[in-house]
């Protein structure tokens, strides 16, 4: 049973993250700078695991790209789909390895995914763009990731958190106890 709630977890989080952009990206600047195809790709790693989270990230843009044609398939949506795989992949098992799952283990997490996440889009689009003759730069680079991301990283640092201690005080996804003599604020409170 657990594995049935598990697959119709992510197909639920896989569905909002192909209609979300539909909402947010009705005016494209914006809906490019809010970054809402991760979101759910985030979630759905820290509350279903590693595999989950990297299954939902690396179809979520291809198949989004085949159904809509954004983002377009090559080289953006192939590109996405290795970073956004990682995302779930690397805020998964961060999350679901951790002694035990707080507020500062989310934040870990979820920085360590987004690091890693732009790391390979980096390394996907210099072979993707390689293969054509075009050049990756350290500017395309930088632009992309973080600075044309700024509103969207800070999007996800406040609501994931926030929609994840929800969840746990509607009993829905329990925070782990640390161990005994070990306290910490979601512990405590």
């Amino acid at each position: 049973m657990e594995k049935v709630k598990k697959v119709t977890l992510s197909g639920m989080l896989f569905a909002i993250g192909l209609i979300l952009p539909l909402f947010i990206g009705q005016i494209p600047a914006v809906g490019k700078m809010l970054l809402p195809m991760h979101i759910p790709v985030l979630i759905c790693g820290l509350i279903l695991g590693w595999q989950y989270g990297l299954a939902v990230g690396f179809l979520l843009p291809l198949v989004r790209s085949v159904l809509f044609g954004m983002p377009v398939l090559y080289p953006n949506a192939i590109a996405m789909a290795f970073e956004m795989g990682t995302y779930g992949l690397v805020a998964g098992w961060l999350y679901g390895h951790a002694k035990w799952q707080c507020t500062k283990t989310l934040y870990r997490s979820l920085v360590g995914a987004m690091i890693s996440g732009r790391v390979v889009w980096a390394f996907a689009e210099v072979i993707l763009l390689g293969m054509t003759g075009t050049m990756f730069t350290w500017e395309m680079f930088l632009a992309g990731a973080f600075l044309n991301a700024i509103p969207g990283i800070i999007l996800q640092l406040v609501l994931i958190p926030v929609l994840m201690v929800a969840l746990k005080k509607a009993k829905v996804v329990p925070f782990r106890k640390p161990e005994k003599g070990v306290e910490t604020a979601d512990a405590r409170g």
